[in-house]
């Protein structure tokens, strides 16, 4: 299997480069994975498409406004910090640029002084330790002070930045939006639940790792990202009980599919509450043992989220799926339109 095999042709215009309004006015591609089917939908028409008995699964994970702009202490030279994740009280993993900046014992100011940082270790990988000082609550400084870390392929600037937030998002801790819930609304879900359509929650912290491109010319040589991941009781027995009754399990978006795909794995016959990290890695040749749909958006080729849905969808529906998208100008990307897989 080469990541040659995962590559179509996206013309640069089609990736979305803000969100749609109302949100649930997005297009959505329906494929039917037995027969490779494809339709042409909006959004805002997914509950004609699902029974009652089906259950959502979405992950209620919250962006971070993780992208910090400040200067060298003394120096006054510019740096940009990229928060990855907390090892401790006020103390991260980060990204930042220009590394040569960032060497152990260096401090930084961000927020005229709201929020100082110093530089305690350099990691393999290039990622550095850093611990950061303020006044009060960290998060909330952050909230103030803080951009969000959208993706390199949106160069627009964003004027409502709770639009790269799912309107159901509770806990705080993504670099990153889980982008095909971006499409819900609160009134979109409660006529869903109205028709008898269940909604469930789990969350995933999604990591920069998502944005990162797959080197490996073979794929099985790739070597996952790793992200912390939650499935609470509650869910668990959703799931269970939906599918005893024979409804379907819908997951809303790559990272829905990776906690119960995860969770899974780790608990055997019977799905059951977990906590962890997982480095799931999906392509084509995976048995899934959870999920019976997928919504999600259209992702970038070559990458992992493309092989995930391959393995879901099957390989050659996926790539015709993505190539009659291109023809029909679907929007790409994180600010894109959807599909449904059923």
């Amino acid at each position: 299997m080469k990541k040659s095999d995962f590559f179509y042709h996206l013309p640069e215009q089609l990736i979305a480069q803000h969100p749609v309004e109302p949100r649930d006015a997005s297009r959505m591609l329906t494929l039917d994975r037995r027969t490779g089917a494809v339709g042409h939908r909006q959004f805002r028409e997914l509950g004609t498409l699902l029974r009652p008995g089906d259950l959502l699964v979405l992950n209620d994970s919250r962006v971070l406004p993780a992208r910090l702009l400040g200067e060298r202490e003394g120096t006054g030279g510019f740096v940009e910090f990229l928060l990855l994740r907390q090892h401790g009280e006020k103390r991260w993993e980060i990204i930042c640029r220009p590394g040569r900046k960032c060497k152990p014992g260096a401090r930084f100011v961000f927020g005229g002084g709201k929020l100082t940082a110093e530089i305690l270790e350099v990691m393999d990988d290039g990622n550095r330790i850093v611990q950061f000082f303020c006044e009060g609550s960290f998060y909330a400084v952050l909230d103030e002070i803080g951009q969000m870390p959208l993706p390199p392929y949106i160069t627009e600037k964003l004027a409502d930045r709770e639009r790269y937030q799912t309107v159901y998002a509770k806990e705080l801790g993504s670099a990153a939006a889980p982008t095909a819930g971006l499409h819900f609304t609160q009134e979109m879900l409660t006529a869903l639940r109205a028709k008898g359509i269940g909604t469930a929650y789990v969350t995933l912290h999604v990591g920069l790792g998502t944005f990162r491109p797959v080197k490996e010319e073979n794929v099985l040589e790739h070597r996952m990202h790793s992200e912390h991941f939650l499935l609470p009781e509650d869910t668990a027995a959703r799931i269970r009980e939906t599918k005893a009754a024979g409804g379907r399990v819908i997951c809303v978006g790559t990272t829905s599919c990776r906690t119960l795909e995860s969770a899974a794995q780790r608990c055997g016959e019977t799905l059951c509450a977990c906590e962890g990290e997982t480095d799931i890695f999906i392509y084509p040749g995976y048995q899934f043992r959870m999920m019976d749909g997928l919504i999600t958006n259209f992702h970038l080729p070559e990458s992992t989220l493309i092989m995930l849905v391959s393995a879901f969808a099957g390989y050659w529906n996926t790539m015709y799926a993505y190539r009659e998208a291109v023809r029909e100008q679907y929007r790409f990307f994180s600010f894109g339109d959807c599909m449904l897989i059923l």
